[in-house]
């Protein structure tokens, strides 16, 4: 898969596109479906599929105080984009000048000129151009004026088991959003649901107050730049995958750990069962890791000490082995 950094980019020679548009944090159900649909629309038009996303986020250029926090960085999204049959993805620099083009200066531009598209897919709810004035009726009238067809895909849409629902039936449609408010309370179950995956947190091994290895629980601690969306505080079960893309089961840790005093927030991953063999060799420290998360066994506590600690920590381990089991089984 080709990765464009800009429209300048784009090979003069690339041909035909099929293209669709969108933030894709995530690239979760309801993206796949859209991607599902392009590549078919591709297919049958003799054109190559091609994804067009955007970097920064555009909430974090118009509202850099109240952006959410990403589910996935821009580098993961398009190596998440590239497991769908995708001949390319093209990242646009987002910037206010550019926002500012309309609807049709935005086609135009990325649409006609840049990438000779024969058909563009997206789904109801597209909106596009300057204060986004522009919707799926403008895209089609656009399509007819410069010669590509409009692909509409229908909402995938999930069952909603949260707070949010009264109906216990109910439907959602699968969105950025909703993976977030599933993190914000821990949901890693539904988030996953919605994903189509574990949600992964990627980050480097740095080394922290080494309370865990004092305890007899060494942990990975990810740097405070890691990227992905933090789950909120508690205990997970999940896997730690190294450079190497060994994946080791682990009991996750997401909080500021309340039995001690003065520690920030932070992600903090306990390989369970580390090699045997060589067990000081075993050195995650400096390493770029991904750790997923599966499924939460219980909020952040606050215990009288650090031997209540110790003993809930083997309780938790134990927890995490057995679910981490039964899906690698």
């Amino acid at each position: 898969m080709q990765i464009w950094r800009g429209l300048d980019e784009v090979p003069d020679d690339f041909g035909r596109a099929a293209v669709t548009i969108g933030n894709f944090d995530g690239v979760h159900r309801g993206h796949q479906q859209v991607l599902a649909a392009l590549v078919r629309t591709a297919r049958e038009t003799g054109s190559k599929p091609v994804a067009v996303t955007f970097d920064p986020h555009p909430a974090r250029v118009h509202r850099p105080d109240t952006a959410p926090d990403l589910i996935m960085g821009i580098d993961d999204r398009i190596a998440a984009l590239g497991g769908y049959g995708l001949e390319a993805v093209l990242v646009l620099h987002y910037t206010l000048e550019f926002a500012a083009q309309t609807p049709e200066e935005f086609v135009r531009n990325v649409f006609v000129d840049g990438l000779h598209t024969s058909a563009v897919v997206v789904g109801h709810d597209v909106r596009f151009g300057r204060g986004n004035a522009g919707d799926l009726s403008t895209m089609q009238d656009l399509g007819r004026r410069y010669g590509f067809d409009v692909v509409v895909v229908e909402e995938f849409r999930e069952k909603d088991p949260g707070p949010l629902t009264e109906d216990e039936g109910a439907q959602r449609r699968c969105s950025s959003t909703w993976v977030r408010e599933a993190l914000d309370r821990g949901d890693v179950h539904t988030a996953a649901e919605i994903l189509g995956r574990p949600h992964t947190m990627h980050g480097k091994v740095v080394h922290g107050a080494a309370r865990g290895r004092a305890l007899g629980f060494p942990t990975a601690n990810l740097d405070h730049d890691s990227i992905g969306h933090i789950p909120s505080d508690g205990i997970y079960a999940g896997w730690l995958v190294d450079e190497a893309g060994t994946r080791w089961p682990a009991a996750i840790s997401v909080g500021s750990n309340p039995t001690f005093v003065g520690v920030t927030r932070q992600v903090e991953a306990h390989v369970i069962d580390r090699p045997d063999e060589a067990p000081e060799d075993f050195d995650l420290y400096g390493q770029r890791v991904a750790v997923e998360f599966v499924e939460r066994l219980r909020g952040m506590v606050a215990y009288r000490g650090p031997e209540a600690l110790v003993e809930q920590m083997k309780v938790d381990v134990d927890q995490a082995r057995r679910i981490l089991a039964t899906l690698a089984g």
